[in-house]
């Protein structure tokens, strides 16, 4: 071979590189059954509690496609049961920036917040999912929780209000409810709250130890 034709040759092959890589790239991406299997898998260590490897299950999935929405959704989910709450929030802000509209990723979002504590964020990631959709069950919900949490009592009630003309025997709201009576030294409307919960739920753990201390 003469050293002009090795030369050709060569710059060639440098030109061919990112090419390679690419096709390289390409074929490591899991396949359409490869990706369900990987889901399959990591929902059956899930059901098991097996959390960690419900996790490694989908690296592949997430390895190939790191801005995708379910898997950043699913990861955000299985890093918070994990108690791994930053990384958490971080698979749920993605799901987020790729769907920004979703309720199910903002809601997602608003638990690990919770678990930190963080109550003014999650105050204002549930505010978003309102934004959207207003009279959202859930979010009402855990609007009230971290609005009792930070004592803000009177907005958490006028929001209880409305929620329980809509669901007049919803033990969770029933329970903020009383709890925010409680917080605000009305005891005599906390009890009686309380004993309706009881009368719903006979084995509601939360009503019945407040009942025993009241």
């Amino acid at each position: 071979m003469t050293t002009n034709h090795h030369s050709i040759m060569t710059r060639l092959a440098l030109c061919l590189l990112p090419f390679a890589f690419c096709l390289l790239a390409s074929a490591a991406a899991p396949t359409e059954a490869e990706i369900r299997d990987a889901y399959h898998k990591s929902y059956r260590y899930e059901k098991a509690q097996n959390y960690s490897d419900a996790i490694k299950a989908l690296s592949p999935v997430i390895d190939a496609y790191p801005t995708a929405y379910t898997v950043n959704l699913r990861l955000g989910w299985l890093h918070y049961l994990t108690g791994g709450f930053a990384t958490a929030r971080k698979h749920y802000e993605t799901a987020i920036k790729t769907a920004p509209d979703s309720i199910e990723a903002k809601l997602g979002h608003t638990l690990p917040l919770m678990a930190q504590e963080k109550w003014e964020d999650a105050e204002a990631a549930v505010k978003q999912v309102l934004r959207i959709d207003p009279s959202n069950y859930l979010a009402n919900l855990r609007l009230t929780y971290v609005l009792r949490l930070q004592k803000k009592f009177d907005a958490a009630e006028q929001i209880l209000n409305g929620m329980l003309v809509l669901y007049p025997t919803d033990i969770s709201l029933l329970t903020e409810f009383a709890l925010i009576k409680l917080a605000k030294d009305n005891k005599a409307e906390a009890k009686r709250i309380f004993n309706d919960i009881v009368t719903l739920d006979p084995e509601n753990v939360t009503a019945k130890a407040q009942l025993s201390k009241l």
